[in-house]
């Protein structure tokens, strides 16, 4: 299903500043919040669909790119690093919004539940992957050096909170008592502090440790795509939720193949007598060597379209096509005898450049290759 377009979730006109975005977030959030609508599916998929928009429209170059693109985010890949956002990133990334600070989520929902138990850190890596991993998609085992808590390490309720991660205020004012509450100063917002630990484990109650991970990557994926495993970050202390892994894919330079999108770019270079005569040649591609014909009289600058030989859509939209570029190829340097029968065919009628309504321009081509006829 086609996605809306992120300023009419928000309600917000295109022209709208940052502050009204937020305005116009917190007012969709709250009427979509899972507080407030318990097993709800609807609300629950709208309240999601109001935080990518959010996180798009709030961030100065996504909204730029997608003011002039729209989903169709060039190279690929959505505005939320491949994935959908689920309620774990939605709570972590708007914490500004959604907990803490007089937030207006604090007051309307009592400013416990979700935002009031630490979660850990996310992990970042970078993953080299050649062009036939990411065509083929690839299995791949990682070494991530994650926090997780000690063995030994046990907690009590924080004195501070009470064990509610955060600690309220009331103000008086002229409309009435005014309740804030904001993030525990004492557990950080985990509700627990350390009891007892054994030597050598910092304050945190948390160790360092090696886990070697295997990792699905689904074909398609593009560079700068970012990729989640869902708790498998850093623990929090105390017993909150797990942290992510955020998998950000480098895609490696292919010898012979170009990426364009999902479709692939091969120049193939001919010599005169074939692209005159004829002949068959091979070419690479992701699937080993391709045997393609080469037409009598093929001409330099011919585009050849072998269709759905490219990489397939990371979301399910059909596969690329190949694009072969032929390049006739003129001799820099010739022998005598090369010379004096190129000599012989110079004023041959064969020979003088004769286009007809069938040979394509330049201009022709590139509608061609960009899909515009």
């Amino acid at each position: 299903m086609a996605k809306r377009d992120y300023y009419e979730i928000l309600g917000v006109s295109k022209t709208a500043t940052a502050e009204e975005i937020k305005k116009a977030y917190r007012k969709v959030a709250i009427q979509f919040h899972p507080d407030k609508n318990p097993n709800n599916k609807e609300a629950e998929e709208k309240f999601k669909e109001a935080a990518e928009a959010y996180e798009v429209l709030s961030d100065v170059n996504k909204r730029a790119q997608y003011d002039r693109f729209g989903h169709s985010r060039p190279g690929g890949g959505g505005y939320g690093g491949g994935h959908t956002m689920n309620m774990e990133d939605i709570f972590s990334q708007f914490g500004d919004i959604f907990g803490g600070g007089g937030s207006p989520f604090d007051s309307f929902f009592g400013g416990g539940g979700r935002g009031s138990q630490r979660r850990g850190s996310n992990l970042r890596i970078k993953l080299k992957l050649t062009l036939d991993e990411i065509a083929n998609g690839a299995e791949k085992k990682i070494k991530v050096h994650r926090l997780v808590r000690a063995e030994g390490v046990t907690f009590k309720t924080c004195g501070t909170c009470q064990g509610n991660g955060q600690v309220r205020k009331v103000v008086n004012t002229m409309l009435g008592q005014m309740v804030s509450a904001s993030t525990c100063p004492t557990c950080q917002g985990s509700g627990q502090i350390i009891d007892k630990r054994p030597s050598g484990v910092d304050s945190s109650g948390l160790e360092s440790r090696e886990d070697l991970l295997s990792i699905r990557i689904p074909p398609g994926v593009a560079d700068g795509m970012q990729l989640s495993m869902s708790g498998k970050g850093n623990e929090a202390p105390g017993g909150g939720a797990p942290g992510d892994l955020l998998i950000m894919i480098e895609e490696q330079e292919d010898k012979d193949l170009k990426r364009d999108g999902n479709n692939l770019i091969y120049d193939l270079h001919l010599n005169f007598v074939d692209a005159a005569l004829g002949t068959s040649v091979e070419v690479p591609s992701i699937n080993g060597k391709l045997r393609i014909k080469i037409d009598p009289g093929t001409q330099s600058g011919k585009i050849l379209r072998l269709r759905g030989k490219g990489i397939k859509d990371v979301n399910g939209y059909g596969t690329g096509d190949q694009l072969v570029y032929v390049n006739v190829w003129t001799p820099k340097k010739l022998t005598s005898e090369e010379k004096d029968i190129l000599e012989r065919l110079r004023s041959s009628p064969g020979f003088q450049p004769n286009p007809d309504k069938s040979e394509k321009g330049f201009f022709e081509r590139m509608k061609e290759y960009f899909g515009q006829e």
